[in-house]
């Protein structure tokens, strides 16, 4: 995902600030994956209960108030089919 206009560490700024976490916790894998489940933005490995494939990305998409084209898409054909 591509976040239009930013920089690496401005975008990197924003998911952190929109994650209420310290930049650096972004590359802690132990930290992340107590942010992810905490927020059922999906994790690496299965859960019970928790978002998965495109919940976990319509979620991240909402938190991070960004679009992501697979969202997107999903959305439309959503919307085409009801």
């Amino acid at each position: 995902m591509v976040m239009k206009g930013m920089r690496i560490g401005e975008a990197k700024k924003y998911v952190a600030d929109k994650l209420h976490c310290d930049v650096f916790d972004l590359t802690d894998s132990a930290k992340m994956k107590e942010i992810r489940e905490s927020l059922d933005l999906g994790t690496v490995n299965d859960r019970p209960h928790a978002s998965y494939g495109m919940s976990a990305k319509i979620k991240i998409a909402e938190l991070l108030d960004i679009k992501i084209p697979s969202v997107e898409l999903f959305k439309k054909k959503l919307g085409a089919a009801l």
